[in-house]
């Protein structure tokens, strides 16, 4: 079941509207992978807590038009790609962070420092390693 800002669990009902929306977010692209909806709801509030302590102006003005049921379809993520490791690279003029074996990265930052940020959560999570590559590799 994917969430809404109109239907959503009660653990996120204190957060503000955008941290809400980002948990939202997180939780819905969790659930679309195929983690359980235990594991999901307090990994995304998490995550989204974090996310928002640091958030731009820009990224908030993004989350605001985002769709919040909208995710890629991508046979490279799901559950068999919860136990692989996760990796930061550059590519494109961004900071990228996905799961090893994923053909495409899950989150794109302008930071090198935000985005092993996000790859060490998301192993920490998962109980993975986390491999960050240099500017030129």
């Amino acid at each position: 079941m994917a969430y809404t800002m109109n239907d959503y669990p009660d653990s996120l009902k204190n957060l503000d509207r955008l941290e809400r929306r980002k948990a939202i977010d997180i939780i819905n692209a969790m659930l679309e992978e195929g983690y359980d909806e235990n594991r999901a709801i307090p990994i995304g509030t998490e995550q989204a807590q974090e996310w928002y302590k640091d958030a731009s102006k820009e990224d908030l003005k993004k989350l605001e038009n985002k769709d919040l049921q909208d995710h890629d379809d991508d046979n490279s993520r799901g559950p068999d790609l919860i136990d692989n490791d996760v990796e930061v690279y550059f590519e494109d003029d961004e900071w990228k962070v996905k799961s090893v074996g994923a053909k495409q990265a899950s989150a794109t930052f302008d930071r090198k420092k935000d985005a092993e940020k996000r790859a060490k959560e998301i192993a920490d999570n998962r109980g993975t390693n986390m491999k960050v590559h240099n500017k030129n590799d």
